[in-house]
């Protein structure tokens, strides 16, 4: 088999199994692990995988403009969202990333809620404008466009400054082995400043995101208290449940 035709064969399984192992790889194709090795290297260099031990996993399937996300899987999100409310009540100070999963549960806070929100987010802080109960605090540092939230030193610093009760984490992508990933260096520096300092960390993942790596490293998954989810398919939550996170 040519070159090429392994590595088409690669990507198609991908497709359908959402991950693939070294060793089945070598058995389907006929040749050495190291052969595989070499293929899945190639297609990781050129962004179509991301490299894990013993094989490789997707990308997050999501664009990154703020703009095109927010319409996607809105009931999804909204499922999240209603999920996470339970965890709400009058007097916590609470840590909300730049998420459009975060963004549709600060829209479903009831209006007799009396709580502290951090945020990096522009549209969150735009939407708690609007809140009769809420205190909002936006971090400072350079406003990014694309994503709509505020980023820099200026903005970790801020974080390292704070104990909030709960930091609701947007998820890019999730995975048992590679962890919380991101495709910005910058933004998971940032975020990993918000992990440490929530009390309780919570991760709002719609489960297109679950199983699927970045580049960059946020946190390792012990990091994580919950990850609230859409759909709770025992094939999909049970490799986080094994290391002790809830998933609900």
């Amino acid at each position: 088999m040519l070159k090429e035709e392994r590595l088409d064969y690669i990507l198609k399984k991908l497709q359908t199994d959402q991950k693939v192992l070294q060793t089945e790889l070598s058995n389907d194709l006929q040749v050495s692990e190291d052969t595989v090795r070499r293929d899945l290297e190639v297609l990781a260099q050129n962004g179509l995988l991301i490299k894990v031990r013993g094989g490789a996993i997707p990308h997050s399937p999501h664009p990154y403009s703020f703009k095109d996300r927010i319409g996607l899987h809105e009931d999804d999100k909204r499922t999240i969202a209603g999920k996470a409310l339970s965890f709400l009540h009058d007097g916590q100070t609470v840590i909300m990333d730049g998420g459009t999963s975060t963004y549709t549960l600060v829209k479903m806070f009831p209006p007799q809620l009396r709580i502290t929100v951090i945020t990096n987010s522009v549209p969150i802080a735009m939407q708690l404008m609007e809140h009769p109960s809420a205190e909002v605090i936006l971090t400072g540092g350079r406003v990014f466009k694309n994503s709509q939230i505020t980023s820099g030193l200026d903005t970790i610093r801020m974080f390292e400054r704070v104990r909030a009760d709960i930091c609701f984490l947007g998820i890019c992508s999730l995975h048992p082995e590679a962890g919380v990933t991101n495709i910005d260096l910058a933004e998971s520096e940032l975020k990993y400043a918000m992990v440490q300092a929530g009390s309780r960390v919570m991760a709002l993942a719609t489960s297109d995101k679950m199983g699927t790596a970045e580049a960059f490293k946020v946190c390792e998954l012990s990091e994580l208290d919950t990850i609230i989810t859409d759909r709770l398919e025992p094939e999909l939550i049970a490799p986080y449940q094994k290391l002790g996170i809830k998933v609900i």
